[in-house]
């Protein structure tokens, strides 16, 4: 018989230290102890690889990231109205149709065709810093890595590259917790960014090309298309998630790298481990930490009843150091060969759509790192953002390395 999770008895803990050292720790003494559940004052974390996996691929587990504004109690309809068909917030038949669509114009080969383009992009960042041998690596490298690769996905040209970064930096203040302050800048940058996609996607229309935007207008089945309204909202998304992620995400590998030197070394020596590094860093040190759903109905799972709109907090930091799946989960290690998915990407209806991209973006430019930055060190103390960030990584990074590569 099911108990209510209300009545069982498990560890209470906050779960908010200072330091992500803290945080894994916090995680792995859980882990010791079998805890696989924690009660908090918002709800349950989830601790183990399997138990988040499990409940990830329930459906029946709600995206909670739509009912932002309702936390915060914000009521700005504009920014309802863009959350509620924002597709990491879609659920149901709805999400399913519109994952069933876009699927084929997010593949490895989709991401293989801009590699090049992407090795060109992080060579023109690093060759200023290069020729000096010293960076504040987050601002020079990380910030502006990502938007020129989204616009050439997109189709846009170069000069709007500045418009865009200047888009994402206000779009993402959805994560900072305070809608109330910064809610009017979100909805203006919204607001500019879809009068810009409208006359994107009416010239796309009707000269495609070989770009992301053109094969999302192309996408049919059966006769089902994208609306105007669909692919708007498919741009935000790609935006918001394609581009904070990797920068938090290739933040940590510079901090991770310049503390391990000899990983570094390897990669330098065999470019081919790039693929591993990538697996390896986001296992080590994700850029997103953990996530969050809600009951959209009464759940039972492990013989414990959730009532509906019950908040668990999945760990990806506790997936991705559980022992049973990893062997010696605190060593970082490039040629680790476990069999087992790092959990950064997520799991189930809500797994990242462009986890093909972010893949080929990071590794080109760990490539790039372990070529041209020869004894990466870092150059004073690292200041890491709040670990309530919902994307997370280093704010300030200074570096040193052996210039002229």
């Amino acid at each position: 018989m099911a108990v209510p999770v209300a009545d069982v008895e498990m560890p209470e803990a906050e779960l908010d230290p200072v330091t992500w050292e803290e945080q894994r720790q916090a995680l792995l003494d859980l882990l010791e102890n079998d805890d696989w559940i924690v009660r908090t004052p918002l709800g349950y974390v989830i601790t183990r690889y399997d138990d988040a996996t499990a409940m990830l691929r329930d459906d029946r587990w709600h995206s909670a990231i739509g009912l932002i504004a309702d936390m915060q109690g914000y009521d700005n309809p504009d920014f309802r109205r863009r959350s509620s068909r924002n597709i990491l917030a879609m659920e149901g038949e709805e999400h399913h149709r519109i994952r069933r669509l876009v699927g084929p114009a997010f593949t490895p080969k989709s991401a293989e065709r801009l590699r090049p383009f992407m090795a060109e992009v992080i060579d023109e960042l690093l060759d200023p810093i290069c020729a000096r041998g010293s960076a504040e690596f987050v601002s020079e490298v990380c910030e502006p890595y990502p938007i020129p690769i989204i616009c050439e996905m997109l189709g846009a040209p170069r000069e709007d590259w500045k418009l865009f970064g200047r888009l994402a930096t206000d779009i993402f203040r959805i994560f900072n917790g305070n809608l109330h302050r910064d809610g009017p800048a979100i909805v203006a940058a919204q607001d500019e960014m879809e009068t810009y996609m409208l006359a994107l996607i009416a010239e796309r229309r009707s000269k495609p090309r070989d770009d992301l935007l053109s094969d999302l207008i192309a996408v049919e089945e059966a006769g089902d298309r994208l609306s105007t309204d669909e692919l708007l909202s498919l741009a935000n998304s790609l935006l918001l998630a394609g581009t904070d992620t990797t920068r938090n995400q290739l933040a940590c590998a510079a901090a991770l790298f310049a503390q391990h030197p000899d990983q570094l070394q390897l990669l330098a020596e065999e470019p081919s481990l790039a693929q591993g590094a990538v697996e390896e860093v986001m296992r080590y040190l994700g850029a997103i930490r953990g996530t969050a759903r809600y009951a959209s109905q009464p759940i039972t799972y492990r013989d414990i009843e959730f009532p509906p709109n019950t908040f668990i907090f999945p760990s990806l930091v506790g997936a991705n150091y559980d022992d049973a799946k990893f062997a010696e989960p605190t060593d970082f290690d490039i040629t680790r060969r476990s069999g087992t998915p790092h959990m950064t990407f997520g799991s189930g209806i809500h797994h990242c759509l462009g986890a093909f991209l972010a893949r080929a973006e990071l590794q080109e430019a760990f490539k790039a790192i372990a070529k041209r930055m020869p004894d990466l060190r870092l150059d004073g103390d690292v200041e890491w953002k709040p670990l309530s960030n919902g994307i997370w990584g280093p704010a300030v990074l200074p570096i040193r390395f052996t210039p002229g590569n």
